[in-house]
């Protein structure tokens, strides 16, 4: 289990476009992706799911995978929120 802790730092928070391009990005790898904040886990590969935690500017949110590729997978996802997914 490799896992990362990022900010979302997005002025928007993760609303439905970066929260496309985050499962986009996770379902590019084998591993089982999860986030976790607010006390929930849910599935990184689910829009829905993202969409439902309301991750808003200044939420903590840690990364985990559990796979084969789950290191590239952590780093790729938290590259992705440090970007602020190119809305900045």
């Amino acid at each position: 289990m490799t896992e990362a802790n990022v900010t979302i730092e997005n002025k928007t928070g993760i609303h439905a476009r970066p929260a496309s391009v985050f499962v986009q990005t996770a379902t590019k790898f084998k591993s089982k992706v999860q986030i976790k904040a607010k006390g929930k886990t849910v599935d990184a590969k689910s829009i829905l799911m993202i969409m439902s935690m309301g991750l808003v500017k200044g939420t903590d949110i840690t990364i985990c995978a559990d796979g084969p590729d789950e290191a590239e997978a952590v780093k790729a996802l938290k590259d992705l929120v440090l970007s602020k997914f190119g809305e900045e």
